[in-house]
């Protein structure tokens, strides 16, 4: 008797125990779980202008496709390798080519080309015109970001990190400079920038390096992240994000590092704050704003790095860089959503879902992520209108109405939009 009470409690200890793990893990997963949104009437005019279905979903991976836009013409690229130009004001599709590769970088729109990367290691240069092969080579590397163009240069960075110097005219190498990767990293690559007589980038390092674009040597380095922590991914500190540009002005931002602004000349740090982002930034005259890791969105004082406002509502979201568009931020989500904010304070002004109709009175469903319509690459301005890509292969233009004459003073934040001295 005495024995079967042993059994039975050491099985309603087992039971006990399970219990606790089932509701723990239930309590992790639900702490873990993106935030829900709360629904509201926009404030301001959104409407769809357009939306087009290219041919293709992304894969799970992380990939660098996104949108890119030159003059009156966007171009888009799909895993499956179709590339196409479409016409910005009415989203009519000028052509489309198929180059019979693993899309998984670009494309880059510049002086009369259209640039994509491979997950093969292949770097194909199209015409803007019509689509028509101008060359292709081979750089031994996934290309998983967009390249960096104009008329003489194309700049490529490789996930092996190099970055190649390839001529415009016709794809030869003309230089390649190299960071050392680390063994663990972010999967992605920070895209390269051509500014004046240099070409920038971040590293998986934690570095964000200037070449002279003339033949590759090394103008300046300078570490953005520090490596810290006992474990590789503690030590994690990619530069992932693209590196921003502005006047005189470079900014970047590390996974687990910091946000830095640097002189463009001499890679000199300004000033720097710890952040982690992996997604990207944005500026305008007196704003830094960032998406983090997490999914807050963060607004630091251009002059000196201070934060100012930070947004916690859309927190796991998986936002992406945001964008200044007509005085306005926006940022998309891993729902596919769209969200306009105002950058003074941070307040929501208004939400679209990409692909659908919307309007003043519009209210977007409170429920989670469903990941049908991830947006993964950042929105872009062209032509007056915002383009968001989701990775479902639908492109969707939207427009907004300029905002009204600033008040003399801000508004303050919203619900979920701490300012900066309540927040400490």
């Amino acid at each position: 008797m005495s024995r079967v009470r042993v059994l039975l409690g050491v099985l309603l200890c087992t039971v006990l125990v399970c219990a606790g793990c089932t509701s723990a893990s239930k309590a992790k997963k639900k702490a873990d779980a993106p935030a829900v949104l709360v629904p509201f009437a926009n404030r301001i005019e959104l409407r769809r202008v357009w939306s087009i279905k290219l041919g293709g979903e992304a894969p799970k991976l992380r990939l660098g496709l996104g949108v890119a836009a030159d003059g009156e013409r966007v171009f888009a690229a799909t895993h499956k390798g179709s590339v196409e130009a479409i016409e910005v004001k009415s989203g009519r599709r000028l052509w489309r080519r198929e180059v019979k590769a693993p899309l998984a970088g670009g494309p880059a729109a510049a002086a009369g080309l259209v640039v994509v990367g491979s997950s093969k290691g292949e770097v194909i240069a199209l015409s803007e015109t019509d689509g028509k092969l101008i060359w292709r080579v081979r750089i031994n590397a996934e290309v998983l970001c967009a390249a960096a163009v104009d008329d003489t240069l194309v700049v490529v960075r490789g996930v092996d990190g190099r970055l190649h110097g390839l001529s415009a005219r016709d794809g030869s190498e003309l230089w390649v400079a190299e960071q050392q990767v680390p063994r663990l990293s972010l999967r992605g690559t920070s895209p390269p920038l051509l500014v004046g007589d240099l070409a920038i980038a971040g590293f998986d390092n934690g570095r964000v390096v200037a070449v002279t674009r003339s033949n590759g040597t090394t103008a300046w380095d300078t570490a953005v992240g520090q490596s810290h922590g006992s474990t590789e991914l503690a030590r994690l500190i990619d530069v992932d994000a693209p590196v921003v540009a502005d006047g005189d002005d470079l900014f970047a931002v590390a996974y687990q590092g910091r946000v830095t602004r640097l002189a463009r000349e001499t890679g000199q740090v300004i000033w720097a704050r710890d952040l982690s982002s992996y997604r990207g930034l944005t500026v305008d005259d007196n704003g830094v704003y960032i998406a983090g890791a997490d999914g807050d969105l963060v607004r630091l004082d251009r002059k000196n790095g201070t934060e100012q406002w930070t947004q916690k509502e859309l927190l796991r979201r998986q936002l992406t860089a945001p964008v200044i568009y007509r005085g306005r931020l926006v940022v998309a989500d891993a729902g596919g959503v769209l969200h306009w904010l105002d950058p003074a304070t941070g307040n929501f002004l208004a939400r679209a879902q990409v692909g659908s109709s919307v309007g003043r009175n519009s209210v977007i469903s409170s429920k989670g992520v469903t990941y049908k319509k991830r947006v993964s690459s950042p929105p872009i301005v062209a032509d007056g209108l915002v383009l968001a890509f989701s990775d479902n292969g639908v492109l969707s233009a939207f427009s907004a109405p300029e905002p009204a004459a600033a008040a003399a003073s801000p508004a303050p934040p919203a619900e979920g939009a701490a300012a900066a001295d309540s927040a400490r």
